[in-house]
């Protein structure tokens, strides 16, 4: 018996009972006997047995699982999203099913259609990079399955809950930064296109420099698809033998962000005086970088415990039969000012 799953039929069958006066018994329901509360309770103890969550959920029409698809689990950003619903998710007694897209469009559809498949009782989802259709999201809501999105979300078709940063205002606040200090030929390492944040980030970046009254170089907007620091790398080189004027860079992501430093660095410029530098995301490394990285913070770990919040809320509508309107919750950023940036301290 130990060496397989014990259940209530298991239990009902050693002790000559129904499996319903079994259930009973470990509800702790009146009208069981105590002699048979005690015989219960010490087969269930003897044999280990652990009440099947799934199957009592499924009974209920709930699972208690919530699924979670994100584009990668390891960076310090999602990890720390991840955190927030996680904690959130416990508090209400929900088991999290988590799903790591890798950025890839078809193994976003794959995530999806096996966590539709578990039953689970909402979704919580960072659409990846290649994104270019929601067919394979839009089945949640078809199917009376909330969904709510964050950090990257659709630009249209999900009529969904979102929770997101002011990715716009952010990118804006940073190249303003590099403004005031005197930058007037700033290169931006933007995302790949069909990305939100990329999006917001790079009209961010326009309105700087419309603000300012400052042309758009078009050979200083170069797009990353992989978010990397050898991306980085390679454009801020690529920028450099270009011969293109330039005195500030300013990165979609602190990852490119370190990638621009370690090009400069072995191209002998000096940063900030020669070229400033920022990024987006606040790394907890970007603090201790030789310089320190000026960078835009995001709320992430409130991202993750807003998101998982708004979730559960949208659950326990849909389980009353309640009307659930979708909410759109933006966050603020906050600009953190290093010395990477800092060119008028040299002046």
């Amino acid at each position: 018996m130990n060496k397989k799953q014990i259940t209530l039929s298991d239990l009902a069958k050693e002790l000559g009972i129904s499996t319903a006066t079994v259930s009973r018994a470990l509800k702790d329901y009146p009208d069981i006997s105590d002699e048979t509360k005690v015989r219960v309770l010490g087969l269930a103890k003897k044999w280990n047995y652990r009440p099947n969550s799934m199957a009592a959920g499924l009974r209920k029409r709930e699972s208690k699982v919530i699924g979670v698809i994100v584009p990668d689990i390891i960076n310090h950003f999602f990890s720390s999203v991840i955190k927030g619903i996680m904690s959130v998710a416990y508090d209400a007694d929900y088991r999290v099913m988590l799903m790591q897209s890798d950025e890839s469009f078809e193994k976003e559809q794959v995530d999806a259609e096996a966590l539709f498949s578990s039953r689970v009782d909402g979704v919580l989802v960072s659409v990846a990079h290649g994104t270019k259709s929601y067919e394979h999201l839009l089945q949640f809501n078809n199917s009376g399955i909330p969904i709510v999105f964050f950090d990257k979300v659709p630009k249209e078709v999900v009529d969904s809950s979102k929770v997101m940063v002011d990715d716009f205002h952010g990118a804006f606040s940073v190249v303003e930064h590099l403004l005031e200090q005197g930058c007037r030929h700033i290169a931006h390492f933007r995302g790949p296109q069909l990305a939100s944040t990329s999006i917001n980030r790079y009209e961010g970046y326009l309105a700087a420099l419309k603000k300012y009254d400052l042309p758009v170089n078009e050979a200083l907007i170069l797009e990353c698809e992989e978010l990397t620091l050898e991306e980085g790398q390679a454009f801020t080189n690529r920028i450099l033998n270009s011969g293109q004027p330039v005195d500030g860079i300013f990165a979609v992501t602190d990852a490119v962000a370190l990638g621009t430093l370690v090009a400069l660095r072995e191209a002998g410029k000096k940063v900030p005086q020669e070229i400033a530098v920022a990024g987006f995301s606040d790394w907890k490394i970007s603090a201790i970088l030789d310089p320190p990285l000026t960078s835009v913070a995001q709320p992430s770990e409130e991202m993750g415990t807003l998101a998982a919040k708004l979730l559960l809320k949208e659950i326990a509508g849909m389980k009353d039969d309640e009307e659930v309107s979708p909410e759109t919750i933006i966050l603020r950023t906050e600009l953190k000012i290093r010395k990477s940036s800092m060119k008028k301290t040299f002046l």
